[in-house]
């Protein structure tokens, strides 16, 4: 008996089908595992932005006033052993005034970047206006990533012009440049939209599965490091408003400063009365 015409299937329908079946859900499975890489990316590279500015900003704002901290200890340690003349004081003095001293030879090894006082910097020529950029610039850099990221391509020339794109708003995001952001924004939507190529072969996207594994155990791996940092365990105290705890730092320092140049002219004034 022959099948009447329009009821058979065509020879290898059904069985192509489903072999497609478990291959749909593999590249499935990869854009779920690009969509949720690249917001881990986003999450860590906004840390790392915070913590790197933090650290910047730390040492711009405070590292002059530990450096007075530094010699004022000095200056009451030789001020305490030019009162008492004891074997003691003496040491402590000098031990003081070693901290605020560079290492003989040092001025010159650096050519000249260190100052009298052993702590002067290269002056950062941009340095960022706050630790965690404003709500605005972090949603057009989300928006940006989202879009542009290099994992959402996989030609090598689209790829390394993502790259490249995306290492531009990375750098405007470090500097909370929200103009440069919306700059960076237009130009994405003004080029060309890329064709999203989709694997094919099972081969490929296990292949794929196999190398967002492999980012994300690196970026767990960069995400552990900066958690652990110093500077992320001080930021810690204040998640919330790290430039506020910036602030209440600075104003400890500043009355750590004050008591000490009290307790420093206490002495001078004491020498004095002693002459």
């Amino acid at each position: 008996m022959t099948n009447s015409p329009g009821t058979e299937s065509a020879p290898g329908t059904e069985s192509a089908a489903a072999s497609s079946e478990p291959q749909d859900r593999l590249a499935q499975a990869v854009r779920a595992a690009e969509r949720a890489l690249i917001e881990f990316e986003i999450a860590v590279e906004t840390f790392r932005v915070e913590v790197e500015n933090f650290s910047r900003l730390h040492h711009q704002k405070l590292g002059p006033m530990y450096a007075r901290l530094d010699e004022l200890d000095a200056l009451i340690a030789e001020a305490v052993a030019a009162k008492s003349g004891s074997r003691e004081d003496i040491q402590r003095a000098w031990e003081a005034r070693a901290l605020v001293m560079p290492m003989p030879g040092v001025e010159e090894l650096f050519e000249g970047l260190l100052g009298s006082d052993g702590v002067r910097p290269q002056e950062d020529p941009n340095p960022p206006r706050r630790v965690r950029p404003g709500k605005e610039a972090q949603r057009l850099y989300r928006e940006l990533v989202r879009k542009a990221h290099p994992d959402l391509a996989q030609d090598e020339a689209e790829v390394e012009r993502r790259s490249e794109f995306i290492a531009r708003v990375n750098e405007a995001y470090t500097y909370a440049d929200e103009q440069r952001l919306r700059e960076l924004a237009e130009e994405w939507e003004a080029g060309p939209v890329p064709e999203e190529e989709q694997p094919s072969e099972a081969e490929v996207l296990y292949a794929r599965l196999e190398w967002l594994a492999q980012r994300k155990e690196r970026l767990a791996a960069l995400a552990a490091d900066l958690e652990n940092s110093a500077i992320a365990q001080m930021m810690k105290l204040a998640p919330e408003d790290p430039d506020g705890l910036l602030n209440e730092i600075a104003e400890n320092l500043l009355n750590q400063v004050a008591n000490r140049e009290a307790r420093l002219a206490e002495l001078v004034r004491s020498s004095k009365g002693s002459d």
